[in-house]
């Protein structure tokens, strides 16, 4: 059952991969620029990593779903509601890399009123806390 709830979370993620891939050949044809390859790059292969792991061990190590699991739940609620908000704010500008276009808007509505980066700080970092939660994956947390 984890196993089952974890893959949902990760095919909506690969949703939001396609929208992001969308948005920035939109981007690249406006004439923005992208900052942060390496960054970017190694930030990619850790998310899908911890997806990946925690995948393993909650097919090796098969918990039932319990109060941890109820907590993880929750937190990966909370950070992909907080995904579609952004996406939603951002519009065509959102995308997984940092592009800036020649005359990037700057957004300061939303939760962009509280802090610069809502996107790491209370999706991506809760997301991944979540899945360790979910699936009980100390291995992969280690």
């Amino acid at each position: 059952m984890l196993f089952t709830i974890l893959l949902l979370f990760f095919i909506i993620r690969l949703g939001s991969l396609a929208i992001s891939i969308k948005h920035a050949k939109g981007l690249i044809q406006q004439g923005a620029k992208e900052y942060g390859q390496k960054n970017s790059k190694f930030l990619a292969i850790v998310h899908t990593l911890i997806y990946v792991l925690a995948g393993v061990e909650a097919i090796i190590n098969p918990r039932h779903f319990d109060i941890i699991s109820l907590i993880g739940l929750i937190i990966l609620i909370f950070a992909y509601s907080v995904l579609f908000h952004v996406i939603r704010t951002l519009g065509p500008i959102w995308t997984l890399k940092l592009f800036i276009l020649p005359k990037h808007p700057i957004i300061k509505s939303g939760l962009y009123k509280m802090t610069k980066h809502p996107n790491y700080y209370l999706n991506i970092i809760p997301e991944l806390i979540g899945v360790l939660l979910l699936t009980h994956a100390t291995y992969t947390s280690i």
